[in-house]
């Protein structure tokens, strides 16, 4: 007689159910939407400095890895808004454009603010969120549906 207790395979990372293929597409798509947004970003802040556009605020020089950094912070961010709002929100399409257009109003206040930066900067500032979010929000939005069940 066999004395052997039998027992369930717990799951592990290898055998863990993978995500969704629509969270799968819309990390991928988000992803890829913050790469090309930080290379914009960027590509925009040297091609105003090669212009002569100051990117200075306080005297000191804005690092044009700077831009690159902060475009993929807020992109992730956007993303997991995006994650979340698939998942509660009625209408996630609708209430995530809503949501990061008013995000990226709010995102180019500080930049108009700014007392120690040149007309130029500012402008330049406020472009690159402006292009950050003109690349990543509909490429996301794109991915949720637009109503849940």
């Amino acid at each position: 007689m066999n004395t052997t207790s039998h027992t369930a395979a717990q799951p592990t990372a290898a055998t863990a159910v993978p995500a969704s293929p629509r969270a799968a597409a819309l990390w991928r798509t988000g992803g890829l939407a913050a790469v090309a947004a930080a290379l914009a970003t960027t590509g925009i802040a040297a091609a105003a400095r090669g212009a002569g556009v100051s990117l200075d605020i306080d005297g000191e020089p804005i690092p044009l890895l700077a831009f690159a950094q902060l475009t993929l912070a807020c992109a992730v961010i956007g993303i997991l808004l995006a994650v979340a709002l698939r998942r509660w929100a009625g209408t996630p399409r609708r209430t995530f454009v809503v949501t990061t257009a008013a995000l990226t109003v709010l995102s180019v206040v500080p930049d108009l603010l700014v007392p120690a930066a040149a007309p130029s900067t500012r402008a330049v500032l406020v472009l690159t969120h402006l292009a950050a979010a003109a690349i990543v929000v509909p490429l996301v939005a794109g991915r949720l549906p637009v109503r849940t069940r």
